[in-house]
């Protein structure tokens, strides 16, 4: 299983690319957090913004088509995409995962 992240200003900007990765069976689920602060340097000034904070869990059959999706409709001129290999899965939710996704199973 692939975790990935990303971050967006608004509610509703991460409940919409949320629905857009859950429909399509591009990921398994994606969590909702925030608001959350972020600080960074952004054309070389430090930028202090409130963000949501979108954690999708998904195959590795799906994260090429997840990530074109995603950073297709992301509002930010450079978003952040992070992603890591789980280490270990819960056998009963990875098989949960592969009996809710299109995808067929690795």
């Amino acid at each position: 299983m692939l975790i990935a992240w990303t971050t967006v200003a608004n509610r509703a900007d991460a409940d919409r690319l949320a629905a857009a990765a859950v429909m399509p069976d591009l990921a398994i689920c994606v969590q909702i957090d925030g608001p959350i602060t972020s600080q960074y340097l952004w054309q070389g000034k430090l930028e202090r913004s409130d963000e949501f904070r979108l954690t999708f869990k998904c195959l590795p059959s799906t994260i090429d088509r997840l990530e074109t999706l995603i950073l297709s409709l992301h509002p930010y001129d450079t978003p952040e995409w992070l992603v890591v290999r789980a280490e270990h899965v819960g056998e009963k939710y990875l098989s949960w995962a592969r009996a809710n996704s299109s995808t067929p199973p690795l």
